[in-house]
């Protein structure tokens, strides 16, 4: 194997010297155009503006070490893209249907302490995922939760019941989140499936919101400061 040719081949200090000032280059535009995006992190991005900023590194990408592409064609695109950008932007700001295909709009996931079945299963983020996203927010079962909204962005909103009014709910971590083995009646369990939650009777043996069958044990623990 030719170490040589692989690592080195045909280079030489006129193509590393050009490579270096292309890459500067167009690392410097790119940081232009997203200063004139006005955009100011990662977790702002929506769909459409991650599809921009993918669209800037595949512009930004090919002339950084293809020398036979002019710099000239890629601050062209880049200023076409940065353009379209901001008439898409204008628009979304005076039509909310324009705003609403593009970006979508927040999802309720919980509600009163329950998961909204029906919007959950569509959403791209799983069960534990959204589990992960309560835990880190110091939520140790929905009985805590009075509303949570999944946003544009990706990130999951969360409104707290006051103190007092913390209710039974499922547990969502790990080790509480375990199917009961032996259900006692007038005992409150939560349906591991849509998070409803009630005092078992015995002609209950399943869940009357979704129709599942396994419960967990119910908590009703404060929301930790």
């Amino acid at each position: 194997m030719d170490w040589k040719e692989i690592f080195i081949s045909n280079t030489d200090w006129e193509s590393v010297f050009n490579i270096v000032f292309r890459t500067f280059f167009m690392f410097v535009i790119i940081l232009l155009v997203l200063r004139f995006s006005g955009k100011r992190g990662v977790r702002q991005l929506s769909v459409y503006e991650l599809a921009f900023i993918l669209g800037l590194g595949s512009a930004a990408g090919d002339p950084m070490f293809q020398l036979d592409i002019p710099l000239i064609q890629s601050v062209l695109v880049f200023a076409v893209v940065l353009i379209f950008y901001k008439i898409i932007t204008y628009l979304m700001s005076l039509n909310k249907k324009v705003e609403h295909i593009l970006e979508g709009s927040p999802v309720y996931i919980i509600k009163d302490g329950k998961l909204l079945i029906n919007q959950h299963e569509h959403q791209s983020l799983s069960q534990d995922e959204f589990f992960a996203e309560l835990r880190i927010q110091k939520v140790r079962h929905l009985g805590q939760v009075e509303y949570a909204l999944l946003e544009i962005n990706g990130e999951v909103s969360i409104l707290f019941y006051p103190e007092k009014e913390v209710r039974y709910g499922l547990p969502i971590y790990p080790h509480e989140y375990k199917r009961a083995e032996n259900l006692q009646e007038n005992q409150y369990y939560s349906c591991m499936q849509c998070g409803e939650t009630v005092q078992l009777t015995a002609d209950m043996p399943q869940c009357t919101s979704c129709g599942h069958k396994e419960w967990a044990v119910s908590l009703n623990i404060p929301v930790t400061p």
